[in-house]
């Protein structure tokens, strides 16, 4: 799988592009209207993606998806680097979430149940989300109102500066990581045919004939105690839960005096 990275756009374009709501675009000629916009390109490529991956979504693809030369769409955006930086910023933006001053959970640890499910939800929209690092991230209204929401969140339990940034950001990493990792097995799913405990149940010679139980002892008893009897789904859930829960609850007992 080709992994791509945000970020990589002309800063200076890319950032006039993200924020463009912020800027005056001129009027167009008198009795004419534009055929396209940029917001239309965007959600063009995204549907692209959605269909046919993120390998499909060329200039030249969203061009013929628009009904218009792929010269003409560099008109409105630059390059695919900045296409992509847009089209992130546009998913991450459909979270929607409570902004400053907006009603929201009144605890914290349900305010992080809201950036997680809408995360998982949006990486289910668009599994080739899963294929963009943002380790360098598009500095749009997307990324800025997820982090702002992250900070805010945990603002408010008495950590340091500090300790409220590296809260944020490790409660981002968790679920951004198991978001994508439920994307890949839903698009496997899809276009294998086949579920994640039929791939397993394929592969149950393997336990039969090369599992050794004396080289994995603790594998071997956890698995006779029960510990893996829940379905793949389940299971990837349950430690989903299991670990974000435990996150929560030491950067709780960090916030204690």
């Amino acid at each position: 799988m080709t992994v791509e990275h945000s970020g990589k756009g002309d800063p200076d374009r890319s950032l006039a592009l993200l924020w463009r709501d912020r800027t005056t675009s001129p009027e167009p000629p008198r009795g004419r209207k534009p055929g396209l916009s940029v917001d239309r390109i965007v959600a063009s490529a995204i549907a692209v993606a959605d269909a046919d991956g993120l390998a499909a979504t060329s200039m030249h693809r969203v061009a013929k998806e628009l009904g218009v030369g792929t010269m003409t769409l560099y008109t409105y955006v630059p390059a695919k680097n900045e296409l992509l930086d847009l089209m992130v910023d546009a998913v991450l933006s459909e979270r929607e979430f409570p902004a400053p001053g907006e009603p929201r959970p009144p605890d914290w640890r349900d305010q992080v149940i809201l950036y997680s499910d809408r995360t998982r939800a949006m990486y289910r929209r668009h599994p080739w989300l899963r294929q963009v690092s943002t380790v360098r991230p598009a500095l749009g209204p997307g990324v800025m109102a997820g982090d702002e929401y992250l900070l805010s969140t945990v603002a408010g339990l008495g950590l340091s500066p500090r300790q409220v940034a590296a809260a944020a950001s490790s409660i981002g990493t968790y679920v951004d990581a198991h978001a994508a990792l439920e994307a890949d097995n839903i698009h496997l799913a899809q276009v294998t045919g086949e579920s994640e405990d039929t791939w397993w149940h394929q592969r149950m010679s393997f336990w039969e004939n090369y599992f050794d139980t004396e080289r994995h002892p603790t594998m071997t008893e956890v698995w006779s105690k029960g510990g893996f009897e829940a379905s793949a789904v389940d299971q990837a859930m349950e430690a989903y839960e299991f670990g974000l829960n435990r996150l929560l609850d030491g950067i709780e007992a960090a916030s204690k005096p």
